[in-house]
C-alpha cells in the first residue's frame, strides 16, 4: 500500500486527490493538506472586489467532502519538506510520511519586491486570495465615499495577467452602475509589452480588441511598465522602451488600487535544493515528474515554465486552468503507471482555454499550444461570456463537492464556448 500526500488543496490539489482516489482505489492512502480548512474559487475574486459574490458563495469547508472519498485532510501549513526521507514536517511539529509527493500550493505572493505594495503592509489591493479579495472590497466601500482616481494592472514579473483585466472592466462597470464612473479616471499599468500580451505573446486579436474595450470605457493605460515604489496616494512608474531603456518616469496618484504582484515559490518547497529554479517554482520533466526526486510530482502555478517571450519589464506565462487540468491528470496516470512498475507515459498539455469576465460583457481565448507559432489561436468577446463564466463558476465548485473527476475544460468550457474540439 503506498502513501500519496498532495500538498495544497486548490484548483490543482482537489482534483488530484479525487483523480488519485478513482484511480487508484481504496487500496492506497491519499492524504491532502492545505494551509486552511475551505477550499476557495479564486476566479471568482475580482467579483467579491466589488460586491457581487460573498465568500460563503465561492468557499466550502474541505474536509466533509475529501472525507466522503476516503481521502484524509489536515489543515495545517508545511513548515519543511524533506525528500531524501519521504516526509514533510507540519507547523506543529509532527511529521506526515509518503511515498508519492504531489506539489500544488499556487504561488507564494512577491508583493515584498515591490516597496509599499499589497493589502497588508502597502498600499494596494489584491484578488489572489478571498482574504484579499474581502479586504479588497472593505478599501472600495471607503472609496466609494471618496472617489477619485484608480490605478489597476500588474506589477513587474507578474504572469497571471487575466485577472488584471477582469477586475478593470468589472471595477468600471460597478461604478457606471452606481452612477459615480465619471469621477474615477481610470489607469490600467502594466508590465506587459502591448495590452493584451496577456503572458501568451498576445492571443488571435487580443491586442486591438483590448485596446478598444479600454478606449470605449475611458480607461487609459501604460505599457512596459516597471512600478518601483507605492506611497500613500502616489505609484512610481518607470515607464520602458522596447530595448528596456527608460522612455518616461510616472508619479501616479490614486484613491484606489489592485495591483497584481509577481508570484515564487513556497517558502518550504524552494528551500529544498535542486527541486526549484532560482524564483522557487518546481522544476519538472515532460511527466511532472521533479527533476531530482523521482517521487514527487508538482501541477499548476508553482511549476516552473520558461517566459514565452522576452519582455522589456520580466513578465511570466501564465498556467491557465485547462494547462492545471491536464497536468493533474497526467500525474495521476503517471503515479499509477509508477506503482504498477511501468514507465510514466502521461504529458500534460500546454494549451490556454480562459472565460475572461468583463463585467457585463467578456472575451474568451484559445491558445493552442500556449506558446506560439500556434494551431489554434481564437480570441473573441460578447455578452456570452459573461454568462459562461457564471455559469463555469457553479459548474467548478459542484464538480469540487461532488468529487466528479472528469475534465472540466474539455467537457463542459468548449462547449460554453460553442467548440466541439479542442482541435477544431
Amino acid at each position: 500500500m503506498a502513501h500519496i500526500v498532495v500538498m495544497g488543496a486548490g484548483t490543482g490539489g482537489m482534483p488530484a486527490a479525487y483523480e488519485l482516489r478513482e484511480k487508484l482505489g481504496k487500496e492506497h492512502r491519499i492524504t491532502v493538506i492545505n494551509a486552511v480548512d475551505y477550499f476557495q474559487f479564486v476566479p471568482s475574486n475580482p467579483w467579491v472586489a466589488v460586491g457581487w459574490r460573498q465568500r460563503e458563495a465561492i468557499t466550502f469547508e474541505i474536509r466533509p467532502y475529501l472525507e466522503k472519498k476516503g481521502i484524509a485532510f489536515i489543515a495545517q501549513a508545511v513548515s519543511r519538506l524533506l525528500p531524501e526521507e519521504n516526509a514533510l514536517e507540519l507547523a506543529d511539529g509532527s511529521r506526515i510520511d509518503y511515498d508519492f509527493l504531489v506539489i500544488t500550493t499556487g504561488p507564494k505572493l512577491a508583493f515584498d519586491e515591490v516597496p509599499g505594495a499589497g493589502p497588508h503592509a502597502g498600499f494596494t489591493q489584491s484578488i489572489c486570495s478571498i482574504d484579499h479579495a474581502e479586504r479588497a472590497y472593505q478599501a472600495y466601500q471607503q472609496f466609494l465615499e471618496n472617489p477619485g482616481p484608480a490605478i489597476i494592472g500588474a506589477m513587474p514579473g507578474a504572469s497571471c495577467f487575466g485577472p488584471a483585466y477582469e477586475f478593470a472592466f468589472i471595477f468600471n462597470t460597478d461604478l457606471r452602475k452606481r452612477k459615480l464612473r465619471h469621477k474615477v479616471p481610470m489607469t490600467y499599468v502594466t508590465s506587459e509589452p502591448y495590452i493584451g500580451h496577456l503572458g501568451l505573446g498576445g492571443v488571435g486579436d487580443s491586442k486591438s480588441m483590448l485596446e478598444s474595450e479600454f478606449r470605449n470605457n475611458d480607461i487609459k493605460w501604460i505599457c512596459n511598465a516597471k512600478t518601483t515604489k507605492v506611497e500613500d496616494g502616489k505609484m512610481y512608474v518607470s515607464e520602458m522602451d522596447e530595448l528596456g531603456n527608460l522612455k518616461k518616469e510616472h508619479v501616479l496618484p490614486f484613491s484606489y488600487s489592485m495591483m497584481l504582484p509577481a508570484f515564487k515559490g513556497v517558502d518550504p518547497v524552494a528551500a529544498v535544493e535542486g527541486l526549484c529554479n532560482p524564483r522557487g517554482f518546481v522544476l519538472v520533466d515532460e511527466y511532472q515528474r521533479s527533476k531530482k526526486f523521482k517521487n514527487i510530482y508538482s501541477a499548476g502555478v508553482c511549476i516552473a515554465i520558461p517566459p514565452v517571450e522576452p519582455t522589456p519589464v520580466p513578465t511570466g506565462a501564465p498556467k491557465t486552468g485547462y494547462m492545471i487540468e491536464t497536468m493533474v491528470t497526467a500525474i495521476v496516470h503517471n503515479i499509477e503507471s509508477d506503482l504498477a512498475g511501468q514507465a510514466a507515459t502521461a504529458k500534460g498539455s500546454w494549451n490556454a482555454i480562459c472565460l475572461a469576465d468583463m463585467g457585463d460583457t467578456g472575451a474568451a481565448f484559445v491558445a493552442l499550444p500556449q506558446i506560439p507559432p500556434r494551431n489554434v489561436n481564437w480570441f473573441k468577446k460578447g455578452k456570452w461570456v459573461h454568462l459562461a463564466k457564471i455559469a463555469f463558476e457553479k459548474y467548478f465548485l459542484r464538480k469540487m463537492k461532488t468529487g466528479n473527476s472528469e475534465p472540466v475544460y474539455e467537457k463542459y468550457v468548449l462547449k460554453l464556448m460553442g467548440i466541439e474540439r479542442l482541435d477544431k
